[in-house]
C-alpha cells in the first residue's frame, strides 16, 4: 500500500501544466481574434455572434478532420510547428468548398505525456493556420493519457464552423452544364493525404527522414514531406462573394479522380486532361520510387492540385488572372460533360 494518498500525476497526468499550457497559448488564441468572437479561450464553450460577423441570411456549414499518419514525421523528425497548419488547413478548405467563410475552429490535441513546450509548439500551428484562414481559435482539448498514447506520440483532430450566405451557397448545381470548365489550383505538396504509402515508399527507398531530399536537395527529406498543406481561403472566398465560381472540390483522399464528382450533379461527368498541368518532383519521385500504376498515383495523391474550380467558360481569364494576383498557379485541366 502506498504510504501516502495517489495524485493525478503519480497516475502521469499533470493538471499543472496543462494550466501552464493554457496560459502559454492564450497569446496566440489572442492573434485569431475576429469579430463576432464573444468571450474568451478557458471557459466551458465558445461563443460567437453572426450579426456582428455581418451574416444577413446565414447557412451554416461544419467540418472536421485530422491529419493522418503525416503526424508520424512530425513526431519523428521533430519537426512539430507546423502540422496544426495541416489540421486547420483540412478542415477550412473543406468548408470553403461549400461557399462558406470559416468563422470559428477548436482543436483536440492528445499525448501520452504532455510536453508544455512541444505542445506549444503544435498549438502555434494551429493558430498560425486559423490566422490564415481567418477563422477565430475559440477552444479546444488538450488530453494527457497515458497508457493509450507512448509519450512523445500525439494525435490532433480539428472542428471548424463556417457560413455562407444563402444564395452563394456550393455547388450550383442549376446553373452546371456540359461544356463548362475547370480549373485546377496548384497544391503545395501531398497535402496530408497519402501518407502511409509516403512513408512505405521511404521505407523501401532506404532513406532517412535526415538525409538530403532526392527531389529537392538544399532540405532533408523530412523537411520536404512536412511540407504544410495549403490553405486557400484567402485567393478562393473572394471568387465565391463575387459569384465566379459553379462549384469547388478539395482534392484530398481520392485525389482528382474520387473528388471532383462530389461537386457535380447526377447528370453531369468530367473530362481532366493530366497534361495541362506539371506534376511536382516529390510525385515523380514517389511514383517512380514506388512504382506506382497511373491510375492509384491519382486516387492516392492530389499530384499537383489542391482544388479545382467549375467555372462558366466566360469566367476563366477574370477567374485565372485572380488568382494568379493572390499568389496562386492555376490551369484549366478539363470540362464537365453529360454523363
Amino acid at each position: 500500500m502506498p504510504k501516502k494518498g495517489l495524485t493525478y500525476k503519480d497516475a502521469g497526468v499533470s493538471i499543472d501544466e496543462g494550466d501552464r499550457l493554457v496560459e502559454q497559448i492564450k497569446p496566440m488564441v489572442k492573434k485569431t481574434h475576429r469579430p463576432g468572437v464573444m468571450g474568451t479561450i478557458g471557459g466551458f464553450g465558445g461563443a460567437f455572434d453572426l450579426k456582428a460577423a455581418g451574416m444577413i441570411d446565414p447557412v451554416l456549414i461544419s467540418g472536421t478532420d485530422g491529419v493522418g499518419t503525416k503526424l508520424r514525421i512530425a513526431i519523428d523528425t521533430g519537426i512539430l510547428d507546423t502540422v496544426g497548419i495541416d489540421l486547420v488547413a483540412m478542415c477550412v478548405n473543406d468548408v470553403l468548398a461549400n461557399g462558406a467563410e470559416p468563422l470559428f475552429f477548436l482543436d483536440y490535441f492528445a499525448t501520452g505525456q504532455l510536453d508544455r513546450l512541444k505542445a506549444g509548439k503544435i498549438i502555434s500551428g494551429i493558430a498560425k493556420g486559423c490566422e490564415l484562414s481567418g477563422a477565430a481559435l475559440i477552444g479546444g482539448e488538450t488530453a494527457e493519457m497515458p497508457g493509450m498514447y507512448n509519450d512523445d506520440d500525439f494525435d490532433l483532430a480539428g472542428f471548424v464552423v463556417g457560413a455562407v450566405e444563402r444564395k452563394r451557397m456550393l455547388p450550383k448545381h442549376e446553373n452546371m452544364k456540359d461544356g463548362d470548365l475547370l480549373i485546377g489550383v496548384a497544391s503545395s505538396g501531398p497535402h496530408s493525404n497519402g501518407y502511409s504509402l509516403i512513408r512505405k515508399i521511404v521505407e523501401l527507398s532506404g532513406l532517412n527522414w535526415n538525409d538530403s531530399c532526392p527531389f529537392s536537395p538544399e532540405i532533408s527529406l523530412g523537411e520536404s514531406l512536412i511540407t504544410p498543406t495549403k490553405i486557400y481561403v484567402n485567393s478562393i472566398l473572394p471568387l465565391i462573394k463575387d459569384n465566379m465560381l459553379l462549384g469547388l472540390s478539395h482534392i484530398t483522399g481520392g485525389g482528382i479522380t474520387e473528388n471532383t464528382p462530389r461537386m457535380l450533379p447526377k447528370h453531369l461527368t468530367f473530362d481532366i486532361d493530366i497534361t495541362s498541368f506539371p506534376r511536382p518532383a516529390v510525385f515523380k519521385w514517389l511514383q517512380d520510387t514506388g512504382k506506382i500504376d497511373e491510375s492509384e498515383m491519382l486516387r492516392a495523391f492530389n499530384c499537383g492540385v489542391g482544388m479545382v474550380l467549375a467555372v462558366k467558360p466566360n469566367k476563366m481569364n477574370e477567374t485565372l488572372e485572380r488568382l494568379e494576383s493572390l499568389g496562386e498557379t492555376a490551369w484549366v485541366i478539363g470540362q464537365l460533360k453529360n454523363a
